[in-house]
């Protein structure tokens, strides 16, 4: 799971020239489900959202208060192209969840916030709607986060491309012990020589 945070004066959600959805001060989360996460990377998004300290203290501290803390508002948005792995420069989204599913774990994902924090402070756009997003970013100040087990799973599907690959140029350069047989020269004089596969006996039949 992938979510951009945003700290914003203010940020709003429109859909077909509506206005949906609108927050003052606080975080607008960019999230990007992936087709692996479960419950647990769903958690620890939540967690780290709403402790993420990125507001400044009474006295003027930086880096000291989570919009909790604040009682600051947060706008959430459903951003699958968050997935997307470039191919040359095209987009691919085969590590986005499909939208079935998504719509299912966004809702949670809501309702967990909602749970951990109040109800009436989490706002969202609408699932799958063409929106547009209008960000004041206050700062500017965006901070990437990723769960953990989405950052062990790319690490080691890196791994096992690079195996795969070195693999490949093994065969490619040291010829199996057969290919080996089979491109070595015959000798004339050799009687289990023949022009065919092995055990090729056409020379032998009745014209």
């Amino acid at each position: 799971m992938k979510a951009i945070v945003q700290r914003v004066a203010q940020a709003s959600v429109t859909v077909g020239g509506e206005q949906i959805s609108s927050i003052g001060r606080g975080l607008c989360v960019l999230l990007g489900i992936s087709l692996e996460d479960t419950q647990r990377e769903l958690e620890h998004m939540v967690r780290k959202i709403l402790n993420l300290r990125v507001f400044e203290d009474e006295s003027g501290k930086h880096w000291s208060k989570s919009v909790m803390d604040k009682q600051y508002e947060v706008l959430c948005v459903s951003q699958f192209t968050l997935q997307c792995i470039l191919k040359g420069n095209k987009p691919d989204y085969h590590m986005a969840m499909p939208t079935e599913q998504a719509e299912s774990f966004y809702n949670n994902f809501l309702e967990q916030l909602r749970k951990a924090y109040k109800p009436e402070l989490i706002k969202d756009g609408k699932f799958g709607a063409y929106m547009q997003v209008h960000i004041q970013n206050d700062g500017p100040v965006t901070i990437e986060l990723e769960s953990p087990a989405a950052t062990v799973d790319l690490k080691q599907l890196t791994k096992l491309e690079k195996q795969q690959q070195r693999k490949e140029k093994t065969r490619t350069k040291v010829p199996s012990e057969s290919s080996r047989e089979r491109n070595a020269p015959r000798n004339k004089d050799d009687p289990s020589a023949s022009s065919g596969a092995e055990g090729d006996v056409s020379s032998e039949r009745e014209p």
